[in-house]
């Protein structure tokens, strides 16, 4: 049961329609959980709906009466503006700003609420780029700042009830958008090239890996968990050309191929006149192609790890289940 050391059985999670929100709900359900959707949208998957409250994070008083009558003992904080197209301003990423306060606000007034979950970013820092603490920061993008000024105010204005920072790094499979499901398309249509430059070594996460590791925080012991900053990443350290390899000879039964520099950084500066234009997320950009070029491989795991030991998914199991998904969901659509 997931409430063995907590005995927590009710749980809140604000941006459950979302890609790691439905996977997590989904986990929950199956663990015996009771579950509340609170999204501004209506879930992805449809079996959720009966869990599912509309619900504004932006709207405090709201977002108090409907937790206050749920009576949640946890909260998994994931509702935000996610997205780098940052044309209007940090303004734009309120939902990361005032919506952490207003949880905030709100669990001091839902005393039932014993332990919560806030989800932050790995953007926090430069792409490649730790702090020695996790109260070191490097943000170069405003969603990244955000995020930021989000873990100031929890740690500054802490709630009285247990609590906990996560900061996802590239999540990945079933439910996910853009990039990576772009990029799990590229390799199915064979339009996929690997770039020569993008062999270092990284840390992504598989979607049933992250949920995995969310539910060991909310299992564990207060001490181990309570005012600590946790980062979500599979343990299996990988490379771009390795992924994307799985998922070609996966598919296709064999490996991809690789394209010249002149045409990478021409694709990339192509992306960037898009993004110009009014674009919101070309294939490649400049930016992107820098990210795809950074190891990050450093991210610190070690204290994750000393939670959650093991992962339950592989990456090639990852790779599978999430093609299984694509197509469940190409049929669903052909039917609908």
């Amino acid at each position: 049961m997931i409430s063995a050391f907590t005995n927590l059985n009710r749980f809140a999670v604000t941006g459950g329609s979302g890609f790691i929100g439905t996977n997590l709900i989904d986990a929950l359900l199956s663990d015996g959980g009771t579950v509340l959707n609170l999204d501004i949208k209506p879930p992805q998957n449809p079996a959720h709906i009966r869990n599912y409250r509309s619900c504004d994070i932006l709207d405090r008083q709201l977002l108090e009466r409907i937790l206050s009558e749920f009576k949640a003992d946890a909260l998994v904080h994931l509702a935000a503006r996610t997205d780098l197209v940052e044309g209007a301003g940090l303004q734009a990423y309120a939902a990361n700003i005032e919506g952490v306060e207003n949880v905030l606000e709100t669990l001091r007034a839902v005393p039932t609420i014993r332990r919560a979950l806030f989800t932050s970013s790995k953007l926090v820092n430069k792409n490649g780029e730790m702090g020695k603490r996790a109260i070191d920061y490097t943000a170069d993008t405003l969603y990244g700042q955000s995020k930021v000024l989000g873990e100031r105010m929890v740690r500054q204005n802490p709630p009285a009830c247990e609590w906990t920072i996560v900061r996802p790094t590239s999540i990945w499979g079933p439910w996910f958008d853009v990039p990576y499901r772009q990029f799990f398309r590229s390799v199915a249509n064979k339009t996929y090239f690997h770039i020569i430059g993008c062999d270092l070594p990284k840390r992504f996460g598989y979607v049933g890996n992250t949920v995995a590791q969310i539910i060991s925080l909310l299992k564990c012991p207060s001490e181990q968990m309570s005012g600590q900053t946790f980062y979500l990443a599979d343990y299996q350290v990988t490379t771009i050309r390795e992924w994307a390899d799985e998922i070609s000879t996966q598919l296709h039964g064999k490996r991809n191929l690789s394209a010249p520099d002149w045409m990478v950084k021409i694709a990339a500066r192509a992306g960037d006149i898009a993004k110009l234009c009014g674009v919101a997320e070309p294939p490649l950009t400049s930016f992107r192609l820098r990210n795809m070029s950074t190891p990050t491989a450093d991210v610190p795991i070690e204290k994750m790890m000393a939670i959650a030991a093991t992962l339950p998914f592989s990456q090639a199991d990852g790779v599978r289940m999430t093609f299984q998904w694509l197509m469940a969901e190409k049929n669903l659509q052909k039917q609908s």
